[in-house]
């Protein structure tokens, strides 16, 4: 889980760290798509809510998704706090989780 604060004036990757593993084996999930998603209160996203990411591609066994939030990123976020959602769009399974909050001042 994340508890991030950033500036509103902040340009900055919100990162997630990823590990992924079949059948007991680590997986290496970089080539999947990853979408992340910045919702006040309670509200689960919707289908126009998801901001496609991106991976650091850090050697395993963890991984980082990636979504550049603020003024000049992928996601403009106003003073608030925001539940993070992140999501992964593999084949057949595409996992949905709630990751943490961050905290835009």
């Amino acid at each position: 889980m994340i508890n991030l604060s950033i500036s509103s004036l902040s340009t900055i990757y919100v990162q997630v760290a990823v590990s992924a593993t079949i059948s007991g084996v680590l997986y290496n999930p970089t080539s999947d798509v990853v979408q992340m998603a910045f919702m006040t209160g309670t509200k689960k996203p919707g289908v126009s809510d998801w901001k496609t990411g991106s991976w650091e591609t850090v050697p395993g066994p963890t991984y980082f998704a990636q979504v550049l939030v603020g003024p000049s990123g992928t996601v403009a976020l106003t003073v608030g706090q925001y539940m993070v959602w992140l999501k992964i769009v593999d084949n057949p399974e595409v996992p949905v989780a709630s990751v943490g909050t961050l905290t835009v001042e």
